[in-house]
């Protein structure tokens, strides 16, 4: 069977207090996958556009290469599902899979996705897909920033004392962050496309 192993902090989570702080303003809860079939990061942050987030939990699902794909597969869609129930986000937010010199790599990457997706999809929650170069910019400022200096931000704006590791679960909250930054500029996007369609129809 897989390994998984998963590491989730949920301390000193009030949703009641978070919407009394930021008053009007709903607080988003933000479900982040960096896919991979060897390791999948898992992170929840919390909280709204231009303030910093809120961990709600972050880990890491293994499975062992050495494992039918089938059996991978089930593992990660099992712990995802687990997440999913527990820390009811309003969004999933997932890694764009983007090309890559190793096709083996992408073709794992991609159906760890897709996983994703469908397990949000099953829960009637929006899927939102943002390539890496998205992420580092949102959470650096620098669409070409290592794996370093977006660890070292996502530390910086959860407040957190270490490092989450693997770089899978950084890139999870990443992502996460990511996404709840980006989606009133998405929306409003979306709206305005929606209003030119309307427009010339």
């Amino acid at each position: 069977m897989a390994n998984r192993c998963s590491r989730a902090d949920g301390s000193g989570d009030d949703r009641v207090g978070a919407v009394t702080v930021y008053a009007a303003r709903p607080v988003s809860r933000v479900f982040g996958v960096d896919p991979g079939l060897t390791r999948c990061g898992l992170g929840v942050v919390e909280g709204v556009p231009g303030r910093p987030p809120k961990l709600i939990a972050v880990g890491v699902v293994r499975t062992d290469a050495g494992e039918d794909i089938a059996a991978r597969l089930l593992a990660i869609e099992q712990e995802i599902e687990r997440w999913l129930a527990e820390y009811q986000p309003d969004t999933v937010a997932v890694e764009r899979v983007f090309s890559q010199h190793n096709v083996r790599t992408v073709m794992g990457t991609a159906q760890a996705g897709a996983v994703a997706i469908v397990s949000a999809a099953r829960h009637g929650l929006p899927v939102a897909l943002h390539t890496p170069s998205e992420v580092k910019a949102a959470v650096t400022g620098n669409g070409r920033a290592d794996k370093d200096q977006v660890a070292a931000m996502v530390m910086r704006l959860l407040r957190l004392t270490e490092r989450p590791r693997p770089a899978d679960a950084s890139d999870a909250l990443a992502l996460a962050i990511c996404h709840l930054w980006r989606a009133p500029a998405i929306k409003a996007r979306l709206a305005g496309q929606a209003r030119m369609v309307g427009g010339t129809a």
